[in-house]
């Protein structure tokens, strides 16, 4: 299994509840085939460009263990969940 940082940007009108069901979600996801070691909600900043006529933000950062191939599934996820507005996957150097 390989380490893994993932970013996403989450559309700002999401209230506190609708970020932890989103947490809750991907951390679950990710368990199914790896490890979550962990979440942190980074709160709302300001973009620095406009993404989908948003100018701010609200960013979480999950830290994991994953097999590659259970990558693809979880970048999919994210592409199909309408309260993402960007999402990052990047594997860590051991």
């Amino acid at each position: 299994m390989n380490k893994y940082e993932s970013i996403i940007i989450v559309n700002p009108e999401v209230d506190a509840e609708g970020l932890k069901a989103l947490e809750e979600k991907f951390t679950g996801i990710i368990n199914e085939n790896g490890k979550v070691e962990s979440v942190e909600n980074m709160g709302k900043k300001k973009l620095a460009y406009e993404i989908k006529k948003f100018n701010e933000a609200t960013y979480i950062l999950f830290n994991f263990e994953a097999k590659p191939d259970s990558i693809v599934e979880l970048e999919r996820i994210y592409r199909i969940t309408d309260d993402i507005i960007k999402y990052i996957v990047v594997r860590k150097e051991n």
